[in-house]
């Protein structure tokens, strides 16, 4: 049997990063991963995707309407091959995902393909397609991350009704795609597919879009979406969601109390992610799972068995890909015997539509809750010459500071 100073379950931003970390700190390491390439959710079915679909579709919106603005004139018709701008996201997909198994190697880290759970608090099982084998953790990080929320009622066919993981995936572009949930996911697939020409309609349980953001950037970013045609129906409860054939229809309750239906040719559920930690067996270690299924950690990211941690989307907090790689070099230093420390003030939080909505520290509303005497400026986009030269001139920029007087 293996024996390793830090095993780490989960190779997404926050495992890989956690396993670095531990390995630059001279433990020996290893990372357990089921599927069979690394860098999980965030480089093969999240960030890395999405953000080349997003990328891709803004320069065939670009050709098609502002273009011309910059006196760029493309003679012909502007064709969109559907099947190549999914292969090249592919491509992007495996280069970042070998990247990480390169820097495992170079690290000297044993990467474990298969599913990973505890046999008891120093021991852990991985079943893979060999069989099952077994190897010993004086310490372990539990990093398995998050898996697509639904709703009870949704029966996720994956075909018409698909999460954000099937929509980076499609054969054709929708023709009309039904989106339930407002969030940051929703978003940004909604936007790659309007710009490609679907009808996008989005629908939303709150009273306004990105409800964990700041009011006014919820605001503005929905006025923008709203001249690139995404529609959006908001304090719209969704409670049926049914498909005949190729057609999708989506039942809701508006905040009247009226039934409004919605149809489509697809329906992407992003109400959500629910932290994964399905099959790992906790309880066989001793270790705490909450209500929400986040694994309980303490204020150094350590679960209730002293030598079992966790990080990333599995534990409180906003569920980003940057959160876990700090808690991941964290952790690793907390295990080595330094004193290391987390602002999650400090953590930025991005949306990737055009324009993008970045924050970073508290919203206005959560300091005004809290009481604290606060100065707000904002400075429109389109009064900067920068802006108005490239063309970019939605939004604004927004400041808030302390107010010492």
């Amino acid at each position: 049997m293996s024996t390793y100073d830090v095993a780490i379950i989960g190779s997404g931003p926050g495992g890989y990063v956690a396993a670095i970390r531990c390995a630059q700190l001279g433990m020996k390491t290893a990372i357990i991963e089921k599927y069979n390439t690394l860098g999980g959710t965030c480089l093969n079915v999240g960030c890395i995707p999405s953000k080349a679909l997003l990328d891709s579709s803004h320069h065939y919106d670009d050709a098609m309407k502002h273009f011309e603005d910059h006196g760029i004139e493309i003679p012909g018709d502007i064709k969109i091959n559907f099947e190549k701008m999914i292969a090249r996201k592919a491509q992007v997909v495996k280069q970042t995902c070998d990247g990480v198994s390169f820097l495992m190697k170079k690290n000297d880290i044993d990467v474990y393909t298969g599913m990973g759970s505890f046999k008891d608090a120093t021991h852990i099982n991985i079943d893979g397609e060999d069989g099952t084998q077994t190897i010993e953790a004086k310490n372990t990080i539990i990093a398995t991350g998050s898996k697509p929320g639904s709703l009870p009622f949704i029966s996720l066919d994956k075909e018409r009704v698909i999460t954000s993981t099937e929509a980076l995936t499609l054969k054709e572009i929708p023709k009309h795609m039904i989106v339930i949930g407002g969030g940051v996911i929703g978003l940004e697939l909604g936007q790659v597919y309007r710009r490609l020409g679907a009808e996008v309609t989005v629908i939303e349980y709150m009273d306004r879009i990105t409800p964990v953001m700041d009011k006014m950037l919820s605001k503005e970013l929905m006025k923008v979406l709203k001249k690139q045609k995404i529609k959006f129906h908001l304090s719209h409860a969704v409670n049926k969601v049914e498909r005949n054939g190729d057609e999708v229809t989506v039942t809701a309750k508006n905040k009247k109390g009226e039934e409004v239906t919605f149809t489509g040719d697809y329906c992407l559920v992003s109400v959500g992610r629910r932290p994964y930690t399905d099959k790992l067996n906790a309880t066989a270690a001793g270790v705490k799972i909450n209500e929400r299924g986040q694994v309980e950690t303490n204020e150094h990211l350590q679960t209730n068995v002293s030598n079992i941690y966790a990080i990333g989307d599995v534990v409180k907090g906003a569920m980003l890909a940057h959160k876990a790689e700090e808690e991941g070099t964290f952790v690793a230093e907390t295990i080595a015997g330094q004193k290391p420390h987390i602002n999650y003030n400090l953590i930025p939080n991005v949306i990737y539509t055009w324009p993008e909505v970045a924050s970073v520290g508290k919203t206005e509303e959560e300091l005004k809750e809290a009481g604290t005497a606060i100065k707000v400026g904002q400075f429109p986009m389109r009064a900067l010459g920068r802006a108005r030269a490239s063309g970019d001139i939605d939004g604004m920029v927004k400041i808030i500071c302390d107010d010492f007087n």
